[in-house]
Formats: structure tokens, C-alpha cells, sequence
């Protein structure tokens, strides 16, 4: 038995099934550097698929700033803290002025169920709208509204589900897609009140990541909150993923869609590492909420947690990481253009900035998905040295989400192992 294989045996063993790995061969990872992921024998793979270090694997700011924290304090939230205090004032300053309270949690998840619970105090509705193939979470309460894993069939009386807005794979293409895919929302109010929960939110991935780097039409967004909140209901941005810059062009994506959001839920990269996620809303959600519950969650918003918030804050903003992902990601796309014009396979490049999606097909003419070749693809990419990933309701959406400090070298390396890849299959 290859020490590979004695470690994937003892962790079967400690951890269980339910765990998932990547890779048909699993990397065994000791040290992470910027935008490298090594292995114990010192080999180094580019690592172009997590978004948890946003701002490189063991930033230095970041790692100081935990440090620094970790020996002077860390403690809960209901004794006077400054830098929790500094943390959120840098963080809102970033969003609208009415978007002025935050609350925080330790993932996304917990994000997500917080801006649901305070949606319900608020509306006095239960009924949820999410789109199909959408992941906000592993909780049991959105679980039960994450299609990705329950499927449409599998949502409770109190959600409906509506299409992706995909202008490429979804029910409708052409000049009249927004107002279909809007006419979806409308139908599931009056089916949401018809079954006697009413409205209370809406939840969207802003990028649908799940659904293959879903980027919809302008005017979605904002027309979806309009019908929601004409029924009662509350609009729910989930940028757990998307946001913190990483599209290049805004720091949160909904800001490039004309709405202003009633929560905005954050989680992964918030802390690059440590578990830190947020839930952003207007003061009067929580002051409604406040006259009957408490919130308190033991580690969200701890010190150190918020000194590395703080540190990510200052870095996207001292290395103009922002600018840096749209022109490097421009650069990508374009680089991935000239090979979509050598492989066939190639039938579509989503995203901005470094959220991209290569949507490989086996016809351009059908847009079959390529499903088995995107495994094969990604394996063969690992094995020269750079980390991706698949998404997409049928895992044939090639995911290129990097650290935000990937620069142009590390992009012409992506792309010559891309092209190396893509005709080695």
C-alpha cells in the first residue's frame, strides 16, 4: 500500500465517507503560498480553483495580523472589542449607505440562514424563491432550499424554484429572455401564495456558480427585487462567492445590476482562511428582530478572525487586487478565445475577472455537454501541475477561480497547460 493510500484508508477510517476528495489521485498538500499549493516532495501546483485565500495562500499581512491578535486576545463578542468594531466600519463602507449593519457569522451557510430567519421576523412570510441548481449552504434550513443538492422535486411546500437566467443553457435565449425568466418569479409568488407561506425572500447566487457561471441578463436582478418585494418579500444577495472583488469589475456583483439588496451574505474569502462570513442589511431588519431574539454565534466576529477580515480589506485595497483581476482576467479570456478557435470542445467562456466558466461541449451546433472529457481534462491538468475544478448542473463548466493575485505569468502558464491538455485529449 502507497503511503497515498494508507492515508486515504486512515481517514476513511476517522472521517468516513461522506468526505470527498478531488481527483482520481488525491493530492496530499503540506504548504500554500500565494498562488501555489505544495506537496511533501516540494512539487508545486498552481492553483487556480479556491477562493478561500482571496488574497494568496499565507498572505503575510494576513498572517501577522492573526498572530499579532492570537497573542494578545481572542474572545467572543459580548465583551468591547475595537477591531471588531474597525473590521465592520471597513467592511461597510464598501456597500451602500443603507446598507448599514452587519452581523457575523462563521461561514456562509450561517449567513445565509441569519438573512432567512431575519427575512421571516420582518415579513411574517415563510415562503422562499431560489433559482434551480443554486448551493447557499449544508444547515438543515438551506440545505432543504439548495436545488444543487435536493433537486427541484425535492424542495419543500415553502420554496419554489425558478430557472438559472442562463442566455445559453437555460428555457429561453433570444430578445425576450429577461421577461420570461421574470415572468418565472411572478408565477412562483402567486403559487408561494396560493400554498399560504407567502413571501419572504429571494436568494441568488449573484453569480450562479453551481449552475456553470450563470451571469444574468442586466435588469434581472433588479426586476426580480421589484416583484418581491411588491409581494412582501425580502431580496437576498448571496455573494459568498462572487464578491470581494473578484469579478474585477465591482467589489460586490449586484452593484453592476441596478439593486440594491435588503441582505447580502458573505462567507468563504472573507478571512482568507479563518472563519469569518457576514450577513449585511438595513438597521431596521435587526432592530425587529432584536425586540424578541438575541444573536449570538461564539466565534463569528472573534478578534482574530476580524484582524484577518481587516488584513484582506487592506491588501485587495494596497496591491489594487480589483484592477488586477479584470485585466488578468481579460487576458485569460482572451487567451482561452484563441484556443476555443483550435478545440471545438470549447463552446462557450463565462464570467469576468477571475470568475470564469469554459463551458465544454461535445457539438457547438447542440452544445451537448462534455462531461467525461471535463474529468479527463482536469485530471490531465493536475498532472501538469495546475488545480482546477468542474461545475455546472452536468459538471462540464471548467471553473477558473483563482487567488485574486494571480498575475499575467501565472495566466500564460494556465494557458499553456490548458492548451497542452485540451490536445493531449
Amino acid at each position: 500500500m502507497s503511503d497515498t493510500e494508507a492515508m486515504i484508508a486512515r481517514r476513511n477510517r476517522l472521517l468516513g465517507p461522506a468526505y470527498r476528495l478531488f481527483y482520481d489521485e488525491p493530492l496530499h498538500l503540506v504548504k500554500g503560498k500565494g498562488v501555489w499549493l505544495i506537496d511533501p516532495q516540494g512539487r508545486r501546483y498552481l492553483d487556480t480553483y479556491n477562493n478561500v485565500p482571496h488574497v494568496g495562500h499565507s498572505h503575510p499581512a494576513v498572517v501577522a495580523a492573526v498572530q499579532s491578535q492570537m497573542a494578545e486576545l481572542n474572545t467572543h463578542t459580548r465583551y468591547l472589542h475595537d477591531t471588531i468594531l474597525d473590521y465592520a466600519e471597513t467592511l461597510l463602507a464598501t456597500f451602500e449607505p443603507e446598507l448599514d449593519t452587519a452581523q457575523f457569522c462563521c461561514s456562509g451557510t450561517e449567513a445565509n440562514e441569519l438573512a432567512l430567519r431575519l427575512a421571516r421576523d420582518t415579513t411574517g412570510n415563510k415562503g422562499v424563491i431560489v433559482t434551480e441548481c443554486a448551493y447557499h449552504g449544508h444547515s438543515q434550513a438551506i440545505y432543504e432550499i439548495s436545488t444543487r443538492d435536493v433537486g427541484v422535486e425535492g424542495l419543500p411546500d415553502y420554496a419554489v424554484s425558478v430557472p438559472a437566467p442562463d442566455l445559453l443553457r437555460g428555457p429561453h435565449q433570444g430578445t425576450d429572455a429577461l421577461a420570461r425568466y421574470v415572468e418565472h418569479i411572478a408565477k412562483a409568488v402567486e403559487t408561494l401564495n396560493a400554498r399560504g407561506h407567502g413571501v419572504a425572500a429571494m436568494i441568488v447566487d449573484t453569480i450562479q456558480s453551481s449552475g456553470g457561471t450563470v451571469v444574468p441578463p442586466l435588469g434581472y436582478y433588479r426586476q426580480a427585487a421589484e416583484i418581491v418585494r411588491q409581494a412582501g418579500g425580502l431580496f437576498i444577495a448571496d455573494e459568498v462567492q462572487a464578491g470581494f472583488g473578484r469579478t474585477g469589475t465591482d467589489f460586490w456583483v449586484y452593484q453592476g445590476h441596478d439593486v440594491v439588496p435588503d441582505f447580502v451574505t458573505l462567507g468563504k474569502p472573507m478571512g482568507n482562511g479563518m472563519p469569518l462570513a457576514g450577513c449585511i442589511t438595513q438597521r431596521a431588519h435587526v432592530e425587529g428582530f432584536a425586540k424578541s431574539h438575541k444573536y449570538f454565534n461564539t466565534f463569528a466576529g472573534i478578534p482574530v478572525s476580524c484582524a484577518a477580515g481587516l488584513a484582506v480589506l487592506n491588501v485587495l485595497e494596497q496591491e489594487n487586487l480589483q484592477a488586477s483581476a479584470l485585466d488578468v482576467g481579460n487576458y485569460l479570456k482572451a487567451g482561452i478565445a484563441k484556443l476555443a478557435g483550435e478545440h471545438d470542445v470549447i463552446g462557450d467562456v463565462r464570467g469576468s475577472g477571475f470568475f470564469i466558466g469554459l463551458d465544454l461541449v461535445t457539438d457547438r451546433q447542440t452544445m451537448a455537454p462534455a462531461t467525461a472529457f471535463t474529468k479527463s481534462l482536469i485530471e490531465a491538468m493536475k498532472e501538469r501541475n495546475v488545480l482546477s475544478g468542474a461545475i455546472g448542473p452536468d459538471m462540464n463548466i471548467l471553473k477558473i477561480r483563482p487567488p485574486m493575485v494571480l498575475t499575467r505569468d501565472h495566466a500564460d502558464l494556465l494557458l499553456d497547460v490548458l492548451a497542452e491538455s485540451l490536445k493531449s485529449l
